[in-house]
């Protein structure tokens, strides 16, 4: 519990005013009766969904984890509705575990979000999470805009989004100075002079600053094709059952990752039982205060 009072405390400080950054290029459309950006600069997300959550308890077993819900919303639709308020149309979800039952949610989901959703299935979603990555490549390798990819089992405020695909770094990702390492093992991100300079669990060392991965990339297309040979080398063997963890590791310390700071904006990541009743309770109504504050 030390992680999420740490980061409750954090929340309910005055948080940080960062500048509010426009969309460029960004003329809406009409969406089932609202009017929302497009974003013409950012054009794809990949959302990360085919594990089996094992880390829930057998409450869950039956049950993908991007279709728990909060207020009655499923991460997978929090996630459409997000994407959709920035614009961003095109959107695939990697499913593995219990696809059938993500795949059920699509026709509604596509009516109320005007999203363009498809759905590939990574049949090895027992092995490495790199494999969801490689079977997510060809729709990733050649795209003439940048790509946002995310773990599906976030709970966030949109601004969140906004920060990354905004930021003026053309491959780049989040990192939040709140965390404690008291009862999880978070991403570590240390920065110095500016610069990710390593992406790893129990990172220890000198810094300028140091902070939590919230498990959302921007990654631009002059950097797609070193995304994709760092997979390809995760794909066979032993290696199979890596992280895609290590092939965002190899990106950073090829020094091609930037990285945005949302400190004090809520969000949490769905891993544990405990991390449900504290989305839902703490989490949620700070992401409503948050955002009618905004």
């Amino acid at each position: 519990m030390q992680l999420q009072e740490a980061r409750l405390q954090l929340l309910r400080q005055k948080r940080v005013d960062y500048p509010r950054v426009a969309l460029i290029n960004c003329p809406a459309f009409e969406g089932n009766g609202r009017r929302i950006p497009r974003n013409e600069k950012l054009m794809k997300a990949i959302v990360y969904a085919a594990g089996r959550a094992m880390r829930l308890g057998e409450g869950y077993a039956e049950v993908p984890k991007i279709l728990v819900e909060f207020g009655g919303k499923s991460l997978l639709e929090w996630n459409m509705q997000r994407l959709a308020e920035i614009g961003i149309q095109e959107v695939t979800v990697v499913t593995g575990h219990k696809n059938e039952l993500i795949r059920a949610q699509f026709g509604f989901l596509r009516e109320s979000y005007s999203v363009d959703l498809t759905e590939i299935f990574n049949e090895e979603y027992t092995e490495g999470s790199v494999l969801s990555v490689h079977v997510s490549l060809p729709g990733i390798i050649g795209s003439p805009d940048p790509v946002l990819l995310m773990d599906g089992d976030v709970l966030y405020s949109v601004e969140i989004l906004r920060r990354l695909v905004n930021s003026r770094h053309r491959t780049a990702l989040l990192i939040d100075r709140g965390f404690s390492t008291a009862d999880d093992d978070p991403v570590l991100v240390p920065i110095r002079a500016g610069k990710p300079v390593d992406f790893l669990k129990k990172w220890k060392g000198d810094c300028d600053q140091l902070g939590e991965s919230v498990g959302f990339f921007k990654v631009d297309p002059s950097d797609i094709p070193f995304f994709a040979e760092e997979t390809e080398k995760r794909v066979s063997g032993i290696r199979r059952q890596e992280s895609y963890d290590e092939v965002i590791r190899s990106i950073v310390l090829a020094g091609r990752f930037s990285h945005e700071d949302i400190t004090g904006i809520p969000w949490t990541e769905i891993d544990f039982p405990g991390d449900i009743e504290f989305a839902r309770n703490e989490i949620l109504p700070a992401i409503d205060a948050y955002e009618s504050n905004s």
